[in-house]
């Protein structure tokens, strides 16, 4: 089981994992932090449902009794507002954030921090024919490539890569059949990315600053031609 899977069992029924996803999650550090966050989530969710109605509120609201009047307010407005932010919460989830490609991008350097640490696949010539396929020609370099590797992305495969700038490593994300509307960007967890649609997909940049992924973004269409 990867990562990917993991998390999506996870968020499928966080209370019951198989067999599988258990194993994965004793060796994986991203998953246990993953995993540890969907539980608090869900713990503040069941604290948020058993918020008590005190008795007789709806008649002090309406009939709006003497010497109760602005108790009564109070409590209504509390529980108001804890279903309307249950009511956004799922609406939230019903309805995909507008920068959710750019926070796919981020969530992912997250869990694959050995990216930053290890030298994969690091060969220039087979970067620029990746690129050539995703409908891409390589008119400049980017900077000296260190990391390459197909990874299982939302809901199939994307290139990670990662590439040495003149301010610090910085990651390169090419999604296929995925069309973001426009570009998004997102900041998570001192992460910065956006992501920016092509013909053929998305690619998104990754860095550790706004600036930072502004610059690579910069160099990305400057030094790339899109076929249109």
């Amino acid at each position: 089981m990867n990562c990917l899977e993991f998390r999506r069992q996870k968020l499928a029924d966080p209370r019951r994992l198989s067999a599988q996803a258990q194993s994965h999650l004793q060796g994986c550090p991203g998953c246990t932090e993953f995993a540890r966050g969907v539980d608090e989530t869900e713990r503040s969710l069941e604290q948020a449902l058993a918020v008590p109605v005190p008795e007789g509120l709806a008649d002090r609201v309406l009939l709006g009794r003497r010497g109760a009047g602005r108790v009564a307010w109070r409590t209504w407005a509390i529980a108001a507002a804890v279903v309307l932010a249950i009511a956004l919460g799922f609406g939230h989830l019903k309805n995909p954030p507008s920068d959710q490609y750019a926070r796919l991008a981020i969530e992912h350097v997250q869990l694959e921090p050995e990216s930053f640490t290890t030298v994969r696949h690091a060969d220039a010539e087979a970067f620029r024919s990746i690129l050539e396929d995703f409908g891409g020609t390589l008119k400049q370099p980017l900077g000296r490539i260190r990391y390459i590797k197909l990874c299982p992305l939302d809901e199939g495969t994307g290139w990670h890569i990662v590439f040495e700038t003149p301010g610090g490593l910085a990651t390169l994300i090419l999604v296929p059949g995925k069309h973001p509307g426009s570009t998004e960007t997102a900041t998570v967890g001192g992460w910065n990315a956006l992501a920016r649609p092509t013909r053929t997909g998305y690619y998104a940049v990754v860095t550790a600053s706004l600036q930072m992924t502004s610059r690579v973004d910069s160099a990305v269409r400057e030094r790339i031609e899109w076929k249109s």
